[in-house]
């Protein structure tokens, strides 16, 4: 029995090893690469992307590129001031059929969605999908265009310079709303933005509405903001069509004239 325990201890001394072998690898890390990459590096960050509304410091009034719907095209007009959007309008939107109520509808919400977000970002206008989606990349267009103007120092005079010597820039930009004008079918107010004594947007913030006074709006403004814009007064003919409308606009547009000083 005293010759067995040399062989006996060799043996034991073996056996433990090797389970001293087998538990260190037991107790190894998973190697998985999955989790190799999930622990080694975290996920590279999304570059954040800066508002929209941010580009274009300065002022200027800028109309972005049509964007083709469906529907018919939608073009946006934006005035932008100090960086910041102080007025949209579309200058082309969807028309004739159900397209006019749609318009009538959708429009005067993406033009105040426009300039409280400050951006194109803007919500869909529930039953005005198209309308929106054209809105918005027309929105974006203009944005863009606004912020390559401001980089090139370019600024909002929308003309060639008159040799006056600069004594009309020297006024800046107002932008003033008229007194709303009522009609036989509805209110009429109007909102003209001035930039160096010249009327350079219009909007009607206020145009009659409901049953066929959507159409006659919908058709209507759009020809007495331009007609206005190329006037420079208020002295605009009447829209066949329109005529109450018409004389709400131009009196409307008279009374935001004359607190810009005529």
């Amino acid at each position: 029995m005293r010759k067995s325990h040399p062989v006996r201890r060799a043996v034991l001394a073996g056996a433990a090893t090797v389970s001293g072998i087998v538990l260190l690898l037991s107790l190894k890390p998973a190697s998985d690469p999955g989790s190799a990459s999930a622990a080694g590096g975290a996920a590279p960050p999304v570059a954040a992307q800066s508002p929209q509304g941010g580009r274009g410091a300065g002022a200027g009034t800028v109309t972005g590129d049509a964007a083709r719907t469906q529907y018919g095209p939608v073009q946006v007009r934006v005035t932008v001031s100090g960086g910041k959007i102080t007025r949209a309008e579309a200058v082309q939107a969807p028309k004739g059929g159900q397209s006019d109520q749609v318009t009538a509808d959708a429009v005067p919400k993406l033009n105040q969605a426009a300039v409280a977000a400050g951006n194109a970002d803007i919500d869909a206008v529930s039953g005005a999908t198209y309308t929106s989606a054209g809105y918005a990349k027309s929105l974006q267009s203009a944005l863009d265009k606004a912020a390559a103007a401001a980089g090139s120092g370019g600024q909002e005079s929308s003309g060639s310079g008159d040799g006056a010597g600069g004594g009309d820039a020297g006024q800046g930009t107002q932008v003033l709303t008229g007194d709303a004008a009522q009609t036989q079918y509805g209110p009429v107010q109007v909102r003209v933005t001035v930039s160096g004594g010249r009327i350079t947007d219009v909007e009607a913030l206020q145009a009659p509405k409901g049953g066929r006074s959507d159409q006659v709006t919908a058709d209507a403004v759009p020809k007495l903001n331009r007609a206005a814009v190329a006037a420079g007064t208020a002295d605009i003919d009447a829209v066949s069509g329109a005529t109450y409308t018409s004389a709400g606009y131009t009196q409307s547009l008279q009374s935001a004239l004359d607190r810009a000083g005529g």
